[in-house]
C-alpha cells in the first residue's frame, strides 16, 4: 500500500503544502475513475486516487483552486492501457467504458479546467452496452435514462420490462422482479445492494417511513411504468407481497389481492380441530409432551421465587400475613427461563426485545412452535386470514422500564392490546387479532372466541391460548393481605 500511495498521495500533499500560500491560477490533479468506481485488483490504486479527489475538495474548502480529473482508460498509444493484454482491453470495452483517444482526452482536459467542480470524471460510457447488461449499476442510474422503453404517453407498463419477463418461466419471472424490487429498496434505504434486504420482513421493520415509502413508489413507477399507490408499502407490506402485486398488474391486468376472500361459515356438524400445540409451564415444561409427563407422573411444579427478575427475595418474605409490603409465602409456579429469547429470529432489535414484555415474547415463540408441530411453514400463512386470540392479564412489565433507552418501545412493549397484534404483525396474518382479559379464565375465553370466529368464517385458522408471567411480586403482596 505504501509503495502505491507514495507517488500519488504523498507527492500531491507535498505539492499542496509547498504551494498553498502562492497565488495559483489552477491546481490540477490527475486521478482515475478507479477511485470512484473501484476496480478488480486495484484496491490500493483506487485508494490513492480517492485521496487526490479528496485533496481537491479540501483545497476548495480553504478557498484555494483545485480540481481532480478522474480519467477513464486511454487507447494503447495514449495511456496506461498500453500495458494491458487483449483480454483486459476486451473486458474494459464489454464493461461499457470504451477507451479515450488522445484527441478526445485533450479536448476533455480543456473542458475540465473550465468546470467549477472539485472532481470531474473524464470517461466515455457506451450507453447501449450498459443498457444491454440489464440492471444498471446504482452509481450510474442518474446518468442513464430510459433504460426501460416506456409505452406511448407514459401509459401502461414499461415495455422493455414486460418483454424481459414475458420470456421467462413463472419462478424466474418472480426472481427477476424480486431482484429489481430489492435493488430499489436498497437504493432508498442507502444499502450497498439488494442482497441485504430480507424479502419476507415488513417494510416498517426494514426502516421505511412515509417519505421513503413514497420514494420507493416513485422509483418502482419509473422502472415498471405502473400507476402505483403512494400507500404501496402499507398495502403490500413485504417485498414478496409487493412482487406478487406487480406481477399481477403486469400480466393479469389486475392487482393480486394481498388479503384472500373471507372463508365461508362452517357447517354446523363440521368440528373445530386442534392441529398443533406448544406450551411453557413451571416444572421444566417446554412442550406438550413435557406437560403430559408432569401430569402423568404427578410431579410438583411449585418452587421458590425466581432470582432473575430483580425481586428483593429476602426482604419480600414475612411470615405474618398482616405485615405490610410483604408476602407470607415465598414459593409458587414460576417459569424460570421466561427471559430467554432470540430477538433476531423474530426481526427485533435487542433494545426492542428488552422493552417487550416476556409475555409477548413467549407468545411469539410458542406460536412458531405450534406451527412447527402442525407441519405448517409459517411463511406460507403470510397474508392469510389467520386469527390470533390471546388471553393476557398481567401488565406490570412496564414498571421495570426506566430510562431513555426504552422510549418509543415502552407503550407497545407492555400493552395487553398489542400482544395478539404483535403476533399477527410478525407473521403477517390478516385475520382478527384479539387480546382477552377475563382474569384467570382469559385463555379459555380466547379459545371460545377463536372457535366462534372459525365457525362464522371470520378466519380459516386460529392461534388461541394465554400467557401469564409475573414481572413484579405485587400480586403476592396483594393476596397475602387478603389471606389468599
Amino acid at each position: 500500500v505504501s509503495a502505491v500511495l507514495r507517488p500519488k498521495a504523498d507527492a500531491a500533499w507535498n505539492l499542496h503544502q509547498a504551494t498553498k500560500d502562492l497565488d495559483l491560477t489552477a491546481f490540477v490533479l490527475f486521478s482515475s475513475v478507479s477511485g470512484v468506481f473501484g476496480g478488480p485488483g486495484q484496491a490500493s490504486y483506487a485508494a490513492g486516487n480517492a485521496y487526490l479527489d479528496a485533496l481537491a475538495q479540501h483545497r476548495r474548502s480553504l478557498g484555494l483552486p483545485g480540481v481532480s480529473m478522474a480519467w477513464g482508460p486511454w487507447t494503447q498509444d495514449g495511456g496506461m492501457t498500453g500495458t494491458l493484454s487483449e483480454v483486459d482491453l476486451h473486458r474494459i470495452a464489454r464493461s461499457g467504458m470504451p477507451e479515450l483517444t488522445p484527441a478526445l482526452g485533450a479536448a476533455l482536459f480543456d473542458a475540465a479546467t473550465a468546470v467549477d467542480q472539485a472532481l470531474v470524471l473524464l470517461v466515455r460510457f457506451d450507453l447501449a452496452v450498459l443498457r444491454a447488461r440489464g440492471e444498471v449499476p446504482p452509481l450510474l442510474r442518474g446518468l442513464i435514462r430510459g433504460r426501460l422503453r416506456r409505452a406511448a404517453a407514459g401509459a401502461g407498463p414499461a415495455v422493455g420490462l414486460v418483454e424481459r419477463l414475458a420470456g421467462q418461466g413463472q419462478e424466474d419471472r418472480r426472481s427477476t422482479l424480486l431482484y429489481l424490487v430489492r435493488s430499489q429498496i436498497a437504493l432508498v434505504l442507502g444499502h450497498v445492494d439488494g442482497s441485504v434486504v430480507d424479502s419476507s420482513r415488513a417494510f416498517q421493520d426494514l426502516g421505511f417511513d412515509s417519505l421513503t415509502a413514497v420514494e420507493l413508489r416513485n422509483r418502482l413507477r419509473t422502472v415498471t411504468g405502473l400507476q402505483l399507490s403512494a400507500t404501496l408499502v402499507f398495502d403490500y407490506p413485504t417485498a414478496d407481497a409487493l412482487v406478487r402485486h406487480i406481477l399481477g398488474e403486469l400480466f393479469d391486468g389486475q392487482p393480486e389481492l394481498s388479503v384472500p376472500v373471507t372463508p365461508q361459515p362452517m357447517a354446523a356438524d363440521n368440528p373445530v380441530v386442534i392441529v398443533g400445540m406448544a406450551c411453557r409451564y413451571p416444572g421444566g415444561v417446554g412442550s406438550p409432551d413435557d406437560l403430559w409427563r408432569l401430569v402423568a407422573a404427578g410431579e410438583d411444579a411449585v418452587g421458590s421465587f425466581p432470582t432473575d427478575r430483580g425481586w428483593e427475595v429476602e426482604s419480600l418474605y414475612h411470615p405474618d400475613p398482616e405485615h405490610a409490603g410483604t408476602s407470607y409465602t415465598r414459593s409458587g409456579g414460576f417459569l424460570y427461563n421466561a427471559g430467554e429469547f432470540d430477538p433476531e429470529f423474530f426481526g427485533m432489535s435487542p433494545r426492542e426485545a428488552l422493552a417487550t414484555d416476556a409475555q409477548q415474547r413467549l407468545l411469539l415463540e410458542t406460536s412458531w412452535e405450534a406451527f412447527e408441530r402442525s407441519g405448517i411453514d409459517p411463511v406460507t400463512l403470510r397474508g392469510s386470514r389467520t386469527g390470533v386470540f390471546a388471553g393476557v392479564m398481567y401488565t406490570d412489565y412496564r414498571d421495570l422500564l426506566h430510562g431513555e433507552e426504552f422510549e418509543g418501545f415502552r407503550g407497545n412493549g407492555s400493552a395487553p392490546s398489542i400482544a395478539s397484534g404483535r403476533v399477527s404483525y410478525t407473521f403477517g396474518f390478516e385475520g382478527p387479532a384479539v387480546t382477552v382479559d377475563t382474569a384467570c379464565s382469559s385463555s379459555l375465553v380466547a379459545m371460545h372466541l377463536a372457535a366462534q370466529a372459525l365457525r362464522s368464517g371470520e378466519c380459516s385458522l386460529a392461534l388461541a391460548g394465554g400467557v401469564t408471567v409475573m414481572s413484579t411480586p405485587s400480586t403476592f403482596v396483594e393476596f397475602s393481605r387478603q389471606g389468599g
